[in-house]
């Protein structure tokens, strides 16, 4: 899917298809956020003024690349986290037997579509740091792409988490339920604590 064209890309999510659906979407702001953070740091590096910081303005530049690669591919790994739900539900069900294989492919599916997502929340929050610091000592002529990706990691975070929450709401295992859950509601409130702390520093 990141090979497709932004504008075909845009067409099939408004398509009556179910991929690519919201938690791809999380993983294209996120990638937008890594690739905002990554540009504030390239508009600093070289430049006389900021010399002092160029050293961790390339540092910043390097991991923010690692992260828009990691979460383009992403965009794809969500689309087909859900496929072993998708494949149980065409399974078998006319005997006892046939349904309780079928139950268990599912709840095994439905784990990996909860974790997928969770991954990509994941991934998106590690841009948090590296936006502050842009916002801080990047290039104060880009400070607002440092506050933009600071607003799209927030988002990439909170929309992946909601693909978690609704896919384990279907799952029987309730110790790992309680506890996907706990790092779900951390990390939730990480991303806005850490949200507002970057936009208080805006200027504007």
């Amino acid at each position: 899917m990141k090979e497709m064209k932004l504008i075909d890309f845009a067409a099939q999510t408004a398509s009556a298809e179910p991929v690519p659906g919201g938690g791809s979407i999380a993983a294209v702001s996120g990638a937008l956020s890594a690739a905002l953070t990554e540009m504030v740091a390239n508009l600093t590096i070289g430049k006389k003024k900021y010399e002092e910081v160029e050293g961790q303005m390339k540092d910043i530049a390097a991991k923010a690349a690692q992260l828009r690669a990691t979460l383009l591919d992403d965009i794809q790994r969500d689309s087909n986290s859900f496929n072993d739900v998708m494949q149980a539900m065409k399974m078998p069900k006319d005997t006892d037997e046939e349904k309780a294989l079928r139950t268990a492919a599912m709840q095994s599916g439905l784990k990996i579509a909860a974790e997928v997502p969770f991954e990509i929340a994941s991934h998106a929050f590690e841009i948090m740091p590296f936006a502050e610091k842009v916002v801080e000592s990047g290039n104060s002529n880009a400070v607002t792409d440092g506050l933009v990706s600071a607003m799209l990691s927030r988002t990439a975070v909170l929309s992946a988490l909601l693909n978690t929450k609704i896919n384990l709401a279907s799952i029987k295992d309730e110790a790992y339920v309680a506890d996907m859950s706990k790092k779900v509601k951390d990390l939730e409130e990480k991303v806005v604590e850490f949200e507002k702390k970057i936009m208080s520093k805006s200027p504007y």
